[in-house]
Parts: C-alpha cells; structure tokens; sequence
C-alpha cells in the first residue's frame, strides 16, 4: 500500500499526488514511469513520474480522468492509499549536459516535463518552455515548471492565457526568429507530439517524444505497448518511453491508441450505472 500524503486539484479532471514511495524515489530518474493499481481487482495503468523527492521518499503523479481507472485514482484523498505502485520503469531521459533546450507540454503532459527541467537546469542548461491547453482554467503547473525554466511561454486554443494558438505555433515563432536550439523534448497528446515532430524536422533539431501507449505489464513481456521506430518495433515500456520524435510511426501509434476506445466506455458506463463503487 502506497499512502497518499497531498493531493491538489489542477483542473476539474487532473488530480496531483504525492505519494509515500521511498523505494521507488531513491531511484527514480527523469523520463521513468510507474504503473499503478488502484484496487484489487483492477486494470494497471501507466503514469509517468512528474517528480520525485529522494529525501521524503515520494514520487509524484498527475492523473486526468478519462476512464473508470483514472477516475477510481482521482477519487482517492489524503491518507488513502494506492494498492500497488511498480517502478521507476523505462529507460531515463538522454537529456543534454550544455546547449538550449525548449520544452514542450500539451495538456496534462506538462507534469512530467518537470523532473526534466529540473535536471537540465542543475546542468547549466538553458531552458525555454512551451505549454498549452484548450483554454486557461486547463493550463496546469505553470508557476512550478515556470521555476525550473529561463523562459515561459503558454499558449491557449482560445487566446484566454498567453497566445492564441498552439504550442507549436509558439514554437515555429522561435524557430522563425532564428532562436538556438538544440533540442526539443514534447509530452502530451500523440497528435500535438507529431505536430511539434514536423516541425522541427526541417532544421534537423533533436526531438525527443513521450511515448505511452497501452500497456499491460511494463516488462517487454506482453508486447501491448509496441510503437514503431525507425522502421523497427520498439516497446515503449522497456525501450523507451522517450524515442526520437522524427522516427516514430505517429499514424501506427495513434490508431493503435485508439483500439480499445469502445471497450474503454463501455467498462466506465457499467461502472457509473452501478453507482460508481469504491
């Protein structure tokens, strides 16, 4: 049982928790994910690591309800526990010791940039982040990423908070404007991580992606999680989750993120017509 010692709430749908993981904290490192299951029985459900602290011995997640399991997780409080919590797993991120790094986060997939910036900053690395939602009461962690970074920068579908736009209208600004760059890390929908992909790829810039695909395991073993990169099969679980953004087959990967789709709202419809139980 894995207590949890905060909980805050982002946005209606994205929680924030810090949970007691001494083990998995002493490991931890940017980049690795945990799978985590609420109850027993229940489905294991990927969460990549937003942060860590080896001194207090906690890991922290965001989770967005979308589905029964993220919603059983979401409903959770302070002093509750998670049954299960397995990690860190995947391979860290390959993050530069020097240079200009510009970090991308769409929607929720800001939280795991933060481990990220942290760790390029503590190298002398300079740090532009680049987040964005649909509209301003969905931008989350902006002071906190905001810290670890030189420069913020947010975007809003609607114009309500920073520009109007996308991240990767922000992003082409800086390239247009001839701004340095040598690497761009992006984590967020598989759409906006393709955008920000071809984008960069006329420069020839560095372009990590966050790839988390369905998952059963973590270990390699069931190959749920395979993406295509460069033309050969990977597993996001133990070859990744970070890939070069400009090899990975976007299409497969979306379409293969999408399978379960109607398996998925059927297990939340039953679920909310038994009166959403614990």
């Amino acid at each position: 049982m894995f207590k949890i010692l905060h909980k805050r709430l982002l946005t209606g749908v994205t929680k924030l928790f810090v949970v007691e993981a001494p083990l998995v904290a002493r490991r931890a490192q940017p980049g690795q994910f945990l799978i985590v299951r609420v109850r027993e029985p229940g489905e294991r459900i990927p969460l990549t690591i937003a942060d860590y602290d080896r001194s207090a011995g906690t890991v922290t997640i965001v989770v967005q309800e979308v589905g029964k399991t993220t919603r059983l997780l979401g409903a959770l409080e302070e002093g509750e526990a998670i049954l299960d919590v397995v990690g860190p797993l995947g391979r860290p991120a390959e993050l530069p010791e020097t240079g200009r790094v510009v970090l991308v986060g769409g929607g929720f997939g800001v939280a795991p940039l933060l481990p990220k910036a942290r760790a390029l900053k503590e190298r002398g690395v300079h740090v532009t982040s680049v987040i964005g939602a649909r509209n301003a009461d969905l931008v989350i962690l902006e002071e906190e990423l905001g810290a670890r970074s030189d420069r913020m920068l947010v975007a809003t579908d609607d114009g309500s908070r920073g520009r109007k736009g996308l991240v990767t209208d922000v992003l082409r600004d800086l390239l247009d404007a001839g701004e340095v760059v040598d690497e761009v890390i992006a984590i967020g929908p598989m759409i906006m991580m393709q955008a920000v992909a071809e984008a960069t790829r006329p420069a020839g810039i560095r372009t990590l992606v966050s790839v988390n695909p369905i998952m059963v395991d973590g270990t390699g073993m069931c190959g749920a999680c395979r993406v295509t990169v460069g033309g050969q099969t990977r597993f996001a679980c133990v070859d990744g989750p970070i890939f070069d953004g400009h090899a990975v087959d976007f299409a497969e990967a979306i379409r293969r993120g999408r399978m379960y789709r109607a398996e998925e709202q059927e297990a939340l419809r039953v679920w909310e017509a038994a009166g959403c139980p614990r």
